[in-house]
């Protein structure tokens, strides 16, 4: 630091011997940090200046010109060589020749050896204190830049065997702290897999606050999976983002359903049981009374904030909507059904009204007055919705963006479903279009190589070609969804009239709760019937009277001689053995054929290939359903009923199924609520309802008639 030292005694009179000190200090510990002269400036200006004593006319002008000839000699040599930051001297230090003063450049050269500690400084302190401020501020912002690069998660780190991510950087509002906190959700560079299946693949997710998605793909692609890992955190999230995904069933205990509602909202309950807890210690005289009543006085100030008190009836209006009734809002939640507490779960989530709500397939447990109120319910949810579902109608009345998991990608498209199939046809045309027109452009140049490659004096013409092909990209064709197929197998058309009916049937579990009564229907081989109403009213019930798996305490069932039916139970999949896969499924129930004839009845409902040899467990529930499809269809049967045939059915297999429905020459009754497929297959309503069964001739629209009219009535917000 010599060298700068030189410089500085050269320019200025310092006699301070603590001055020099510091400044020899600052360049020989924090030199190192002098990225620019204005370093030099921020660190040494206000201490040359405030050791100027004559009046200068440009004082400024002259301490800029010191800073520049020091952080020259930082960096540079005498040579013009970079520095290695050692600086050789020009010539040996002589401290004799300096005590004694023998030249006007020892006199200049004040060194620290000579100082006196009475001498009175002219450097300003407080200047002096400023200028050491500022360099430890520097030094301090270089640290946590050098910890922060330090503490970095290397991507081997953050990788994991089902899932990889590189944690996004974008913040594009203030840290989670108070009312600013980051409310839309971005996941960047992110893996799935399932065992050695990838299903995603550098995939992003970009979800705005307050948007509601769909999302939408085949079967198997892996919808639930990304539910649940996204619910789990397994992919970032951030930490205040309050995260609820209905999956699991209500525990059964001795809450009431109202209740096990009202507890979703934490803040509420967790106020609620302090306020108690005071409220008993006050009763008790243990604690200071003082500090008890503040806090009292906070609680109601917060529970008044967040409308406590409005809370039982919110939660009364949800349960309503969702089909509970008083008398059920009362009952404990271990005397409800799984199907009733996957309700009370959806209504807790409601109720709770989290950052991020996942649904996976909420309709199926719903019937159609249920999904009509949700569906308006949802219509003005405040924070953010993912849901799946291959309710083609739920998702047009409730999405407002679409995301379509497809190829190991997301991709997101705005509006409801109709909205996203009519733009994603004109993205795939336009691909295919673009594709074509790139195929025919290296055809046209791949043709010209050919035709002249043996031609000599067009050999660099093709040379000239052959690199052009090489530096174009390469041309992959446009992927697409296979289109699926249902084929049903052919019925005998000699089959005529009437093949099932019931004549003043009555049924009952228990003596005096009658299910039904005095129950007169019919159906014939040309039937398209649909049975609706609402959960609890007979539906499936009535089903297995016509199976015959239930016999009536009165009245007949009749038959034609020749009914084969096949049945299709909303519970296919506790009837599958999950240990064996789909051909030894087969073979288990249907002896006596071909590994090659139970291959290709598989086939028609779209298990093949590998997918007919994996274990039963190991597939998707759509594609479980696709066995309990083939199953069904095994002995040929000439007449269909089917309970519930959609859940799990992806929106591709639905539109498959009405299309092999309404191909299929046999009979159909059948309970859903998809309302696409109900007007696309049926021709005929039954509604069950008041322990009957009741034709309605308007069909579908007759019925959601009624159902609005039932809402104004009970005055529930539709």
């Amino acid at each position: 630091m010599a060298a700068q030292m030189k410089i500085i005694r050269r320019s200025f009179k310092i006699e301070d011997e603590n001055v020099l000190s510091y400044i020899e200090s600052i360049l020989e510990d924090g030199s190192t940090d002098f990225e620019t002269v204005e370093d030099v400036n921020d660190a040494l200006g206000e201490i040359m200046k405030g050791s100027v004593t004559d009046t200068h006319a440009d004082i400024d002008t002259k301490v800029s010109e010191i800073c520049e000839q020091i952080f020259a000699s930082l960096h540079v040599n005498g040579n013009g060589v970079p520095s290695s930051g050692m600086v050789r001297l020009d010539a040996p230090v002589h401290l004799a020749s300096m005590a004694a003063g023998e030249s006007n450049e020892s006199e200049q050269m004040s060194s620290i050896w000579l100082a006196k500690a009475e001498n009175k400084s002219f450097v300003d302190q407080k200047k002096l204190e400023k200028a050491e401020s500022k360099l430890k501020q520097k030094q301090e912002k270089k640290s946590e830049k050098s910890a922060t690069i330090e503490k970095s998660p290397s991507s081997g780190q953050l990788s994991e065997a089902s899932a990889s991510q590189m944690r996004s950087r974008k913040e594009n509002k203030t840290e989670a702290s108070g009312r600013n906190k980051i409310t839309d959700l971005h996941i960047e560079n992110f893996d799935v897999a399932f065992g050695s299946k990838v299903l995603l693949e550098n995939a992003e997710l970009h979800v705005a606050a307050g948007r509601r998605y769909g999302l939408v793909g085949r079967n198997g692609v892996g919808k639930t999976t990304m539910l649940k890992m996204i619910s789990s955190r397994s992919l970032y999230i951030p930490s205040h983002f309050t995260v609820l995904h209905v999956e699991q069933e209500v525990v059964g205990d001795d809450t009431l359903a109202v209740e096990s509602v009202l507890e979703a909202d934490t803040l509420r309950y967790s106020l609620l049981q302090e306020e108690k807890s005071i409220h008993k210690k006050l009763e008790e005289k243990s604690g200071n009374s003082e500090v008890l009543n503040a806090r009292l006085a906070e609680i109601w100030s917060k529970l008044s904030e967040i409308e406590a008190d409005k809370a039982p009836t919110r939660a009364a209006v949800v349960l309503t909507g969702l089909g509970f009734t008083q008398d059920m809002q009362k009952m404990t939640t271990k005397e409800f059904s799984g199907g009733w507490r996957m309700r009370l779960a959806l209504a807790r989530a409601l109720f709770g009204k989290p950052d991020l709500l996942l649904l996976d397939e909420p309709t199926n447990m719903l019937d159609v007055r249920a999904i009509m109120w949700l569906e308006d319910y949802l219509q003005t949810w405040p924070t953010t919705i993912i849901v799946v579902s291959h309710d083609r109608s739920f998702l047009n009345a409730v999405a407002t963006d679409v995301i379509y998991m497809f190829s190991r990608k997301l991709t997101v498209y705005r509006g409801n479903f109709e909205q996203f199939v009519v733009t994603r046809e004109e993205k795939m045309k336009s691909l295919r279009k673009e594709y074509e027109s790139q195929k025919q452009y290296r055809d046209h140049i791949q043709v010209f190589i050919d035709r002249f490659r043996y031609n000599a004096n067009r050999a660099a013409q093709v040379q000239s070609k052959l690199k052009l092909l090489e530096k174009l990209p390469k041309l992959e064709p446009i992927e697409k969804d296979s289109d699926f197929v249902i084929r049903f197998p052919s019925v005998d058309d000699r089959v005529k009239g009437t093949m099932i009916r019931l004549d003043d049937v009555s049924f009952h579990y228990i003596p005096g709760k009658e299910i039904f009564s005095h129950v007169d229907i019919s159906a014939s081989i040309e039937s398209r019937i649909c049975i609706v109403g609402e959960n609890g009213s007979g539906k499936s019930t009535l089903l297995k009277l016509l199976i015959e798996a239930n016999e009536p305490t009165s009245g007949f069932r009749h038959a034609h001689r020749n009914l084969r039916i096949g049945y299709f139970s909303q519970h296919h999949v506790d009837m599958l053995d999950m240990d064996l896969n789909s051909v030894e499924l087969l073979e288990s129930r249907f002896k006596g054929k071909t590994i090659e004839e139970y291959r290709g009845h598989l086939g028609q409902y779209g298990v093949t290939g590998d997918l007919a040899l994996r274990s039963v467990k190991s597939l998707s529930g759509g594609q479980k359903s696709r066995v309990a499809f083939a199953i069904m269809t095994m002995s040929r049967p000439n007449f269909f009923i089917l309970d519930e045939p959609t859940n799990h059915l992806d929106m591709e297999t639905i539109e498959a199924l009405g299309k092999a429905l309404n191909e299929f020459k046999g009979g159909v009754i059948l309970v859903s609520h998809d309302e696409r497929l109900i007007s696309v297959v049926c021709k005929e309503l039954w509604l069950c309802q008041d322990h009957q069964v009741k034709c309605v001739k308007g069909g579908f629209e007759e019925y959601r008639e009624m159902l609005e009219k039932e809402f104004k009535r009970l005055g529930i917000k539709y």
